[in-house]
């Protein structure tokens, strides 16, 4: 399986330090995040992946250079003339996936202990169980979160609710709104190559956007891995905590 890292934010939360480098380059103990993550790909077996640059592109293609991928086959996905959002990102790397069934996107600030090998299984038997083509299963947690991807009672994708402003998104409207199963995307998602097939947007555009179109027509299921860690490591408070966790 090959993988994807998003790293060509710009990291405006992680400031003063985005101010003068990639927000992958923060370190935690000595390691930076793109590391810890292409580290934590590799321990299943994942060394075949494309890193997306745009905010101090140049920074993170040297580090890369410079440790040989720690190991790992990296490939740059260059967006310096225009960060295109995470939908846009994958979309603009989508011939490094030719061929493949599927493949693994992540967002470079998060520290987890997601089991992947697990997370990789349920989706084996998500596709088993889908009526049409299968399309993604996103990492989801319980965690209290600002915005919430709503799910119905069969674990598929219908909804997006902002907690704080109370605007919605439906892609399937629930009749009954107490079956809804409210979960807090993880930024971790394998995606299926029907993706590219279903997708109907281009440019500069998010993940979630795309997969609420795509909902309304094929399965996007989740998997839930709240017993586990997650960290987003997007604000300096949060490097501190994970420096305490992830040694």
């Amino acid at each position: 399986m090959r993988a994807m890292i998003l790293a060509a934010g710009l990291g405006t939360r992680l400031k003063p330090f985005t101010d003068k480098h990639p927000k992958a380059l923060a370190m935690v103990n000595g390691k930076s995040l793109l590391q810890r993550n292409v580290e934590y790909l590799q321990a299943f077996g994942i060394k075949e992946v494309i890193v997306n640059v745009h905010h101090f592109a140049d920074q993170i293609i040297k580090v890369v250079k410079d440790n040989h991928g720690w190991g790992s086959n990296v490939v740059i996905s260059d967006e310096t003339d225009e960060v295109l959002e995470t939908g846009g990102g994958l979309l603009r790397a989508a011939a490094y996936f030719e061929g493949e069934g599927k493949w693994l996107v992540m967002n470079a600030d998060i520290l987890t202990d997601l089991p992947l090998d697990k997370m990789i299984a349920a989706d084996t038997l998500f596709t088993e169980a889908a009526e049409g083509d299968m399309i993604a299963t996103l990492a989801v947690t319980n965690r209290t979160t600002s915005r919430n991807l709503i799910f119905n009672a069969a674990g598929t994708l219908c909804g997006w609710k902002n907690n704080t402003t109370g605007e919605e998104k439906w892609a399937n409207p629930l009749r009954d709104p107490s079956t809804a199963v409210p979960k807090a995307f993880s930024g971790i998602q394998i995606i299926h190559s029907s993706f590219f097939n279903a997708l109907e947007m281009q440019g500069k555009f998010s993940l979630i956007d795309a997969y609420l179109k795509i909902a309304q027509h094929y399965p996007i299921y989740y998997f839930d891995h709240s017993d586990g860690i997650l960290l987003d490591v997007g604000k300096p408070e949060s490097l501190e905590k994970a420096a305490t966790i992830f040694k």
